[in-house]
């Protein structure tokens, strides 16, 4: 592993100043940090830098290759949702243009920054980006040390690129009809205008020279250009849908041999005018080496720090997981929903947000608001002690849903950080499961903060979700709700399995809701719904000679087929034992078995359709797990969602083949031998049907960074190995571990349990279970205990070195000993024998 731990950023004070790298540490406050560094093939991969108000995506280089294909080629450069600010900013020393003429040597990302090292020609640079919070702009700083005394003339070109995030490419109206840029040299910065969309580029020190024109676009002018669709060059610089203008600012400065001599510069931006981009400009130039620390604080969290001797690769990946979450959030203000009809309709706008913060679900291409992204991803954020974003998330999903369906109920699918909703529309097919799941995310917010305001909040939304699944959405009857689910393909029934077993996982969740607010119709209404649905569940869904579960029924091609079960390999097969579990033991354990076959999986974990007898024309790539006759093709593309969700289920029934998929999820992150962008969690891994995003252009490749994939990473830590469950909303915590096979301890500090936090070690010696467990602010019930091993009997069980009576209770990953509590710090040993 590339690691390099630094003992200053590059950090100094503001104007030009010449500091040693140690003294503007000091200046600074910095301490040691823990970066990732690449430093092969630095121009086939994308930087990623990323504030809740603003973001930068780059080649690892610091050059700007058209990217992303929403609006192709666009989605990359410098945005401040929902307006894109700039295609790029380059730099030049003596003419020399960074990242071409003065190759980069390493990039690298840290805890809420980059960094990109350049050396030639008597030079050495070090550029540093990052993105203060709640500032719309990204500020960058370059240190230039030179080996003997000299005067420089810094350059710096800036491209502008004002577009919103919606229209795209494809939809009616499309990108095409963005406007022209207009710039000006405005107090000695670059400003740039699209109507109220406005950017503004430029340092804390005042310029020598300035200029202004249609280029300035560095070493990347002449620019090449990709048409707006069809074929392409492998590498472009802009995109048809370009219509931006540019400028040029010079600075002289005078180095001293061997000295580091820094200057600032912000790119900042705004959809509101002038004023308030100015303001972000001026904002993000004030003490940028404090704002630095303070960003690189914020990102150093306390909370769910692991230790897990047997898996480091897990436990980094933890500690990058919880950067990545952080790295996702992104917020907007003044939003106006309008239904856009998957791209065919622009209508007036049907009601306004005045703020709407979200987890981003991936970059370049997803920046914006997803219930599915976002229902996943409130698992891991609960676990890392993120609460606001998850419940600021749930709020944006329901106030857009709200206004765009009239309050029928129904969950939104995908909205643009301009307010534009894609789809999830009243008379959208979908996404069913979206709404099914909605419940259990509110539900998840409150067990772990207990804040009984935010479930009430919620609760009236979180009731119709599920009436108007129950009362729309199962026109047959049988109870199994109709529409789309996760999985979005030709050749499926009307009725979906993920959406089946998520309605059932919320009307249980919804009941828990209601029992608490003392709502007894809602609570036995959803409690009547969920056991009637879980009496039916394996009769209707599972299929013997495939062993395991229909993705769908109800073949709306076959009149004749009623509610018989449409068997394709989907990765969705693994819900019923992901959520809930819905799945009983003896099933449950079966369809994880057969779901660990190679036709199922891939290097990096499990694929979205998995192989076998098909009468799709390609045929069969790959080997045959069962005897039936698909009708779709395979597809071996292993997405991190699909792997986070077998990592999920095989740590609900307890299997040791977990690791399998964390290790998996964890590659693509944090191993330099597959990672694209060091540290992110990529939205797809390399695979048999994928291509390495590497290896692909720079519009045509999967997320850089998806925050899915974290689910199945501090959920199966936290949750499952760790075993910690809040309940807060009821008054109790339930700390139940399950150390991993062939490994000996796993512990955790600061894991947030509403106000307060829990630390848990569990450790297995020989014949004994210890849980040690540590609260701090929490005095409600305390359930300790452990899961044991197969084929075990406890023999004693001892609490704070005293016998005490306990129940052994039976669930799907084992038979769990559980003892209850009132004590804050709790100290359990369990004998067992085979």
């Amino acid at each position: 592993m590339k690691v390099l731990v630094v003992v200053a950023m590059v950090v100094a004070m503001v104007p030009v100043t010449s500091a040693s790298a140690e003294e503007a540490a000091e200046l600074s406050g910095a301490s040691a940090s823990t970066e990732l560094s690449e430093t092969s093939r630095l121009g086939d991969r994308r930087a990623l830098v990323s504030g809740d108000r603003a973001y930068a995506m780059s080649d690892e280089t610091g050059l700007y290759p058209a990217t992303g294909w929403h609006i192709r080629g666009e989605m990359g450069g410098f945005w401040s949702a929902p307006v894109k600010l700039l295609d790029g900013v380059w730099f030049a020393a003596d003419g020399s243009w960074l990242g071409k003429d003065i190759p980069a040597t390493r990039y690298a990302r840290g805890q809420g920054y980059q960094r990109f090292e350049y050396r030639g020609g008597g030079l050495s640079v070090d550029r540093v980006e990052y993105v203060p919070s709640g500032t719309r702009a990204t500020v960058i700083g370059l240190t230039v040390r030179a080996d003997r005394g000299r005067d420089l003339r810094l350059a710096m070109d800036a491209h502008s690129e004002l577009m919103p995030a919606y229209p795209w490419g494809w939809t009616t109206p499309g990108a095409g009809t963005n406007g022209p840029d207009t710039g000006a040299d405005t107090d000695g910065a670059l400003v740039f205008r699209d109507n109220a969309a406005t950017a503004v580029v430029g340092s804390s020190q005042r310029p020598v020279a300035q200029a202004l024109g249609a280029g300035h676009r560095g070493p990347q002018d002449p620019a090449v250009i990709c048409p707006a669709d069809g074929a392409a060059p492998p590498r472009c610089d802009d995109s048809a849908f370009g219509k931006g203008t540019g400028g040029r600012l010079e600075y002289d400065l005078r180095l001293a041999a061997g000295r580091a001599t820094t200057i600032w510069f912000a790119v900042a931006g705004s959809d509101k005018g002038t004023d308030e981009a100015r303001a972000a400009f001026s904002q993000a130039l004030r003490d940028p080496v404090g704002r630095l620390d303070r960003t690189v604080a914020a990102h150093r969290t306390p909370n769910t720090v692991v230790d897990l001797p047997g898996d480091r690769l897990l436990q980094r990946s933890v500690e990058w997981s919880k950067q990545n979450l952080l790295d996702s959030v992104q917020e907007a203000t003044d939003v106006q929903v309008r239904n856009v009809d998957e791209g065919k309709a622009y209508p007036p706008p049907v009601g306004t947000v005045p703020r709407m913060r979200w987890l981003a679900a991936g970059f370049p291409d997803y920046p914006w608001l997803f219930a599915t992204d976002g229902e996943y991803s409130a698992y891991a954020a609960v676990a890392a002690g993120q609460f606001d974003i998850v419940r600021d998330h749930l709020r944006a999903l329901r106030d857009v849903s709200e206004r765009l369906n009239d309050r029928s109920g129904k969950v939104v699918h995908e909205v643009v950080s301009t307010g534009d909703v894609y789809f999830g529309a009243n008379s959208q097919p979908g996404n069913t499961d979206e709404t099914a799941k909605f419940p259990s995310a509110v539900a998840l917010a409150w067990r772990w903060t207990g804040d009984n305001a935010f479930r009430d909040e919620m609760y009236d939304f979180t009731v119709r979700n599920l009436k108007y699944i129950t009362g729309t959405l199962d026109k047959d009857g049988d109870g199994w709700p109709e529409g789309l689910g996760n999985v979005e393909r030709q050749g499926m029934g009307e009725e979906k399995l993920d959406s089946a077993v998520y309605l059932i996982r919320g009307l249980r969740d919804l009941a828990d809701l209601a029992n608490s607010k003392h709502d007894t119709a809602t609570a036995q209404w959803a409690k009547g719904r969920a056991d009637d649905l879980q009496r039916r569940f394996d009769a209707q869904w599972w299929v013997p000679q495939g062993v395991g579960y229909a993705e769908s029924i109800d073949d709306p091609a076959n009149p004749a087929n009623d509610n018989t079960p449409v068997f394709q390999r989907h990765w969705t097969g693994v819900t019923p034992m992901e959520a809930g579990p819905i799945a009983g033991i003896d099933k449950g354990n079966q369809a994880l078995a057969q779901r660990e076959r190679d036709c199922y999986n891939g290097e990096f974990g499990t694929f979205h359709t998995g192989t076998g007898p098909t009468s799709a024309p390609a045929g069969n790539p790959g080997p045959s797990c069962d005897p039936l006759v698909s009708t779709v093709p395979s597809e071996r593309v292993t997405y991190s969602l699909n792997t986070a969700v077998m990592a999920v289920a095989e740590g609900n029934f307890g299997r040791p083949q977990q690791r399998r998929y964390t290790t998996g999820n964890a590659r693509i992150q944090l191993d330099p031998t597959v990672w694209e962008t060091p540290g992110a969690m990529p939205e797809v891994a390399p695979s048999p049907d994928f291509k390495a995003n590497i290896d692909r252009p720079f519009y045509d490749r999967s997320m850089a960074l998806q925050a899915w994939g974290t689910y199945g990473i501090l959920w199966p830590v936290v949750h499952q190995q760790l075993g910690i469950a809040p309940d807060l909303g009821n008054g109790s915590l339930s700390v139940i571990p399950q150390v991993p096979a062939g490994q000996r301890t796993v512990s955790v500090r600061q894991v947030r349990v509403g106000d307060g936090s829990v630390d848990v070690t569990a450790t297995r010696n020989g014949n004994t279970l210890r849980t040690d467990v540590q609260t701090c602010s929490f005095g409600g019930t305390l359930v300790i205990g452990s899961v044991l091993p197969p084929n075990s009997t406890v023999r004693s069980v001892r609490l704070d070195g005293r016998a005490v009576s306990y129940q052994a209770v039976t669930t799907q990953r084992g038979t769990e000993v559980q003892v209850t509590t009132r004590n804050g710090a709790a100290h359990l040993e369990i004998h067992f024998g085979n």
